[in-house]
């Protein structure tokens, strides 16, 4: 009676798997995204029991900084699918909406996370631009995460950090470049949706950057490291910290240039430093290069966080005395103050450039400062680009 019943359910088994094989052959591998000679690009989802699927991303045009969608038609085996117009080279991310609900592709391995939100990507190619985003055989620098002590915020902390091609096996001193992220953002920023690996690789082999070591530090001080890679465990990343635009950052980044410089070949002299950051991490480069004097020969503003009223953190010894740190900034020199925000950014931060270049204009900077808007808003399309441009421009 054993051997019967174990007998029926091996058949039975052997039956469910022959119809899971038929149904896998019945059609074809779902392809999702597939990018056409045109670059149009199709997605594709099998789900024949949804309802509505619609996919959304930034090939769509944004609405007031919202992501729209754009509908996904079924056919009469279950596959979803919705093919793009032409799109410009660049690099893309977008999600899938089944029934209302926010999913990832699952035909498509590729992902990268933007605060809590987890994005499947691609790559348009074409442009100069976007063949600084992609791997090519060229020679590779390193890319480390560290651990330093931070006295002043009493943690340890975790920072991301470049070493060039060649860093590991010479014996050079190199330039460095401290690389601030904005807000919501961490120490993985940078390296992801920024793509700064890739890009320094690239420039570097063509000659266009100088071999740099890059520090991409965590701004929020009240963590110890990005989401799920501290003691806290495995929370949720926010936008919502303590501590992040009140002083403290600034405050405590000797802390991170302390380790740099203790733990890394670097040139300790001004004319080999530079920093940067996007949005709330330009207000933080704006701030951290002027209340520390003579230590920063290249800033780099991308869509910073101007606006900000410093008033209201009076105790904040970072931003005390603002003004006449800037004028002393525009005394003591330095080799390029680069600002940076597109026509269609937000308006308040739009307007906080404007304030601050006309305070600029008004010192007597005019002349030592550059300023340009471009297309877009406020999107890693312009941060990327942003930083390449920024980029050649150190050390030379």
């Amino acid at each position: 009676m054993i051997k019967q019943f174990f007998i029926t359910v091996v058949l039975a088994l052997l039956v469910t798997s022959a119809f899971a094989q038929e149904s896998i052959f019945d059609r074809s591998e779902v392809v999702s995204p597939e990018i056409h000679q045109d670059g149009s690009v199709t997605f594709r989802l099998y789900s024949p029991e949804a309802e509505a699927v619609q996919v959304t991303g930034d090939f769509l045009n944004s609405q007031d900084g919202a992501r729209p969608m754009a509908i996904m038609q079924k056919d009469g085996k279950g596959l979803w699918s919705y093919t793009t117009d032409a799109l410009e080279s660049e690099l893309y991310s977008y999600n899938l909406m089944v029934d209302g609900v926010k999913t990832i592709d699952p035909s498509h391995a590729h992902t990268i996370r933007d605060v809590a939100n987890i994005f499947n990507y691609f790559i348009i190619e074409g442009d100069d631009y976007t063949e600084l985003y992609k791997v090519h055989q060229v020679p590779h620098g390193a890319v480390s995460y560290v651990w330093y002590p931070s006295p002043i915020v009493e943690k340890d902390r975790r920072m991301a950090v470049y070493t060039p091609p060649g860093y590991e096996s010479d014996d050079k001193d190199y330039p460095v470049f401290y690389l601030l992220h904005g807000m919501g953002g961490d120490e993985e920023a940078w390296l992801g949706l920024g793509r700064t690996a890739q890009i320094m690789d690239n420039l570097i082999a063509q000659g266009k950057a100088e071999p740099m070591i890059v520090v991409m530090t965590n701004g929020n001080v009240a963590q110890e490291a990005a989401a799920g890679m501290g003691s806290e465990g495995m929370v949720q990343p926010t936008f919502d910290h303590p501590n992040t635009m009140d002083g403290l950052f600034e405050e405590s980044f000797t802390d991170v240039m302390a380790y740099v410089e203790s733990h890394y070949r670097v040139k300790d002299e001004k004319s080999s430093r530079a920093i940067a950051g996007l949005s709330m991490g330009g207000f933080h480069a704006a701030n951290i290069s002027r209340h520390y004097p003579n230590t920063f020969d290249y800033i780099g503003l991308f869509s910073p966080a101007l606006h900000v009223d410093l008033s209201q953190f009076p105790d904040a010894l970072a931003y005390q005395n603002a003004d006449q740190k800037l004028r002393q900034q525009m005394q003591d020199g330095y080799e390029l103050y680069w600002i940076a925000i597109g026509e269609k950014d937000f308006d308040v931060l739009l307007k906080g450039v404007e304030d601050y270049t006309a305070k600029m204009d008004d010192m007597g900077m005019g002349r030592s400062y550059e300023a340009k808007r471009t297309e877009g808003g406020h999107t890693w399309v312009n941060w990327r680009r942003y930083l390449v441009d920024f980029t050649q421009r150190l050390f030379k």
